[in-house]
């Protein structure tokens, strides 16, 4: 058979099992072992052993559960109420208002929860109800939470430049600060869009009764302390040298313990469930995981990999050519994959071209994040749009259509970061 059929087939069956609704992860591996058994004479048994080890064995993949043990501390906590309360009083005299809230909350909440679900679900249950109650306008409220939301998986610390980091054998460290800049860029372009619609159209987040005052606003700001410090603590520590990545969840988790208790929202029962949820959730992603590199084995065994490679370089594409057609692609793989998948699947194949185009590994990985904030906001298997539905009922398609601009200014990002790389290459570089 054919190279190209047997790489038609590899999709048949991914796109089989997915559809059967089939776990991810073991329509993974099922592929995979479909790759050896019938298309190789190797040990497949062997290899998904050796697979299973080394994939989840690293000490980075220890960081892992540490950093979703904290967003779940957080999310079942008081702290994420108390975020929204300290940033109301400073988003009253701008255009837009609360709808500020949804973009600048899920970013402080993205940088301790390293997941976009938990910012998308923590954040949008405390300010969906607060703007429909004050009159906002339903589609700017939840396209910008679709948007915002999905900062969690680009603002450090973030699981998926965690795993892409160990796939890449790139430095957690830089990977991680490498997306502070493009994290600031996308915030700043969200917020900006709201002030820019509002200016315009006043109607679209109306003044409430009450103004607050600047002795408010100081008296606020105990509430967003929490954060802050997690934040600085954590990221401080990985940028000053003082802490690994493992380092830093582990004094993230602590300090999120910490503060729950200060904050009287510590019980036994949200210790056990925050627990539970951060288990269940790392043992899916490690799934996944494994899962992904499986059968990006068999794909290298088979010689897939190395014979696209020689056809995109045959090609002769210029270096942004190949970004435009990887763009392409990535937002088809968005409407069927997750992003787990996604990175673990295209990674050892799409990382070659990459780096003979000339592009930065850890360019690249801030890139390949923001196709998957993309993805996130896509249907019809954009997560985000999930997480929403279940929040206010709406149809997925609907909450689309309201994310749409938030989209295209993601995309815009892209370009940004594209044309100039220094944004994402720049705070990297002054890691010694």
């Amino acid at each position: 058979m054919e190279l190209a059929d047997i790489w038609l087939t590899l999709i048949a069956l991914l796109v089989i099992f997915l559809g059967s609704s089939l776990w991810i992860g073991i329509s993974l591996f099922l592929v995979g072992l479909g790759g050896f058994l019938f298309f190789l004479d190797v040990p497949a048994g062997i290899i998904l052993a050796n697979v299973a080890w080394n994939s989840t064995s690293g000490s980075a993949m220890m960081a892992l559960p540490l950093f979703v043990w904290m967003g779940e501390i957080l999310f079942r906590s008081k702290i994420s109420q108390n975020l929204f309360d300290g940033l109301a009083p400073w988003m009253d005299a701008i255009p837009g208002r609360l709808i500020h809230v949804n973009v600048f909350a899920c970013t402080f909440f993205a940088a301790v929860s390293g997941s976009s679900a938990a910012t998308t679900a923590t954040v949008g249950k405390i300010t969906i109800p607060e703007l429909y109650k004050r009159g906002y306008d339903k589609n700017l409220s939840i396209g910008s939470l679709a948007g915002a939301g999905t900062l969690g998986f680009l603002i450090p610390p973030s699981m998926m430049l965690l795993v892409y980091g160990i796939i890449a054998d790139v430095s957690i460290g830089k990977l991680f600060i490498a997306g502070i800049l493009p994290g600031i860029l996308i915030v700043s372009l969200f917020s900006g869009y709201t002030l820019v619609r509002c200016l315009i159209n006043p109607n679209l987040a109306p003044a409430g009764q009450e103004k607050s005052t600047w002795s408010h606003r100081l008296k606020s700001l105990p509430d967003i302390f929490p954060v802050a410090v997690l934040v600085v603590v954590v990221l401080g520590s990985i940028y000053a040298g003082w802490a690994t990545p493992t380092e830093a969840g582990a004094v993230g988790v602590a300090g999120a313990l910490f503060f729950a208790a200060v904050t009287g929202s510590l019980s036994r029962q949200v210790f056990k469930i925050s627990l539970l949820g951060a288990v269940k959730t790392s043992c899916m992603i490690m799934m996944i995981v494994m899962g992904a590199t499986y059968l990006s084995v068999a794909v290298g065994y088979l010689g897939i990999t190395r014979q696209l490679s020689l056809f995109v370089g045959s090609l002769a594409l210029t270096p942004y050519a190949l970004i435009l057609i990887l763009s392409i692609t990535y937002v088809g793989l968005g409407c069927l994959l997750d992003g787990f998948s996604m990175i673990v699947m295209t990674s050892p194949i799409v990382l070659p071209l990459i780096k003979d185009a000339g592009f930065d590994p850890v360019w690249f990985g801030i890139y390949l994040i923001l196709m998957i904030e993309l993805a996130l906001i896509t249907p019809p298997v954009g997560f985000n749009l999930f997480v929403i539905s279940s929040l206010n009922n709406d149809e997925i398609f609907k909450i689309a259509k309201a994310a749409l601009p938030f989209f295209i200014l993601l995309c815009a990002a892209t370009m940004l970061i594209t044309f100039f790389p220094e944004i994402v290459l720049y705070l990297p570089a002054q890691i010694k």
